[in-house]
């Protein structure tokens, strides 16, 4: 039993506790500065509102395809909008997100495909060809969203859905947030496995 009087009494509540994530932080400047700019990529500009919007919209359909807390989602994705929107879309739905390096072979995305327990992967359209040959060597089923590059037409796609159609599926207004704590998992790292396969 704990005698501590600082400690007893001190439920967590809503009024005295809100678990710190990045999606805290991305609601927090959408609603502190929502006309500011946000992402900036060529000629490109998106205010912190527009980013939680289609972070929102991601969430909502990731969560209408029946995905959930603690399902990984993996991105197999350069530098983009799209990817940044990721690291706080996924999180928003209770997801996992599995950033891929995209300068491994497809035998090593596979092995992290299949042992991160993927359950969808969104991959950019100019890494097609590595996610068709990662995907053939994988044993377990996973759904696939395609980023469309500027510079890539339809040939490139795997999947059945892009991901721009795919975030308008999902109700953009609604404001998700399954961080209820901040020991929950949001994302999940592997290393290179250059002495083995990737940990």
């Amino acid at each position: 039993m704990n005698n501590n009087i600082y400690e007893s009494e001190l439920e967590q509540n809503s009024a005295n506790f809100q678990p710190l994530s990045p999606v805290s932080f991305l609601i927090r400047a959408a609603d502190v500065y929502p006309r500011r700019i946000a992402v900036v990529h060529g000629d490109l500009r998106f205010t912190y509102s527009e980013v939680l919007e289609r972070c929102s919209g991601l969430a909502s359909s990731l969560i209408k395809r029946g995905y959930g807390y603690g399902d990984t989602i993996a991105v197999l994705a350069p530098n983009t909008p799209e990817h940044y929107e990721l690291h706080f879309g996924i999180p928003m739905m209770g997801g996992v997100i599995n950033s891929i390096n995209t300068r491994l072979d497809a035998t090593t995305i596979a092995f992290i495909l299949d042992h991160g327990e993927a359950k969808v992967l969104i991959v950019d359209s100019e890494f097609s060809e590595l996610a068709r040959n990662a995907l053939s060597k994988c044993e377990r089923e996973i759904f696939i969203i395609d980023i469309i590059g500027n510079n890539h037409s339809g040939e490139h796609h795997l999947g059945n859905i892009t991901y721009e159609k795919f975030i308008k599926e999902g109700e953009g207004s609604k404001r998700i947030y399954a961080v209820s704590d901040e020991w929950q998992a949001i994302a999940l790292s592997y290393t290179s496995g250059t002495t083995g396969n990737p940990k």
